[in-house]
């Protein structure tokens, strides 16, 4: 994917996806799935991680909703529908959770699938901004952790 296909600037549009984005993030199961990832997920190890992936893991189901949401999500910005930044200034999220698997992303993407976590990475990478924006969340991840 070259930077070509990326919005040069947000119009109109991509302020009613950003709005639909939101308005979605409200819905019950969806508020329910981030508030208990949030609260819930900090892991320590990547045996942590790896035991979301098992179905009879309390936050399974809601680390599936959350992290779909934003690959959905952000797979707009990776394929030019949305502004990648101007989404990011509202929408980061996606990279929050990202923040938290990150240091064990080979290993889930072993158990996973390859795919895991995949455009949220590209994502993360796609500009000036969003790096910026990662490593201050990788900061406030660790720091958090930590406090856990």
């Amino acid at each position: 994917m070259t930077s070509k296909m990326l919005k040069a600037a947000p119009d109109h549009h991509d302020a009613e996806i950003v709005m639909t984005l939101y308005d979605l993030r409200r819905e019950p199961v969806m508020r329910a799935s981030r508030e208990a990832l949030n609260k819930d997920f900090w892991p320590k190890s990547v045996d942590d991680v790896l035991a979301l992936t098992k179905h009879d893991h309390p936050l399974n189901t809601p680390f599936r909703q959350v992290a779909g949401y934003w690959e959905m999500a952000y797979g707009m910005v990776k394929h030019g529908i949305l502004h990648g930044d101007f989404m990011l200034e509202s929408g980061g999220e996606g990279l929050f959770v990202f923040a938290r698997v990150k240091p064990y992303l080979a290993q889930l993407r072993e158990v996973s699938g390859p795919r895991a976590f995949h455009t949220t990475e590209w994502v993360a990478n796609h500009s000036e901004f969003a790096r910026e924006h990662m490593a201050r969340l990788d900061a406030r991840v660790a720091q958090l952790a930590k406090a856990k």
